[in-house]
């Protein structure tokens, strides 16, 4: 299950900084700052689900792994 964990914590991580990134760039190359403004609380709200329960469940195993 610790690869799991990893792979959730590594998609939790894209998804927090990535998708702003990359919306970012699009921003900057329409000139549309919607399209940043839109894609920030979205990916903000997955992301730190997603790294909140991730941290969770690697937190659960390692303390049933002692």
């Amino acid at each position: 299950m610790k690869n799991m964990n990893s792979l959730a914590l590594l998609v939790s991580l894209i998804v927090l900084v990535g998708f702003p990134i990359l919306f970012l760039f699009v921003s900057l190359y329409t000139g549309d700052w919607r399209y940043l403004m839109w894609s920030l609380p979205p990916s903000f709200l997955a992301g730190f689900t997603g790294l909140i329960l991730t941290l969770q469940a690697i937190k659960k195993e390692k303390s049933l792994s002692k």
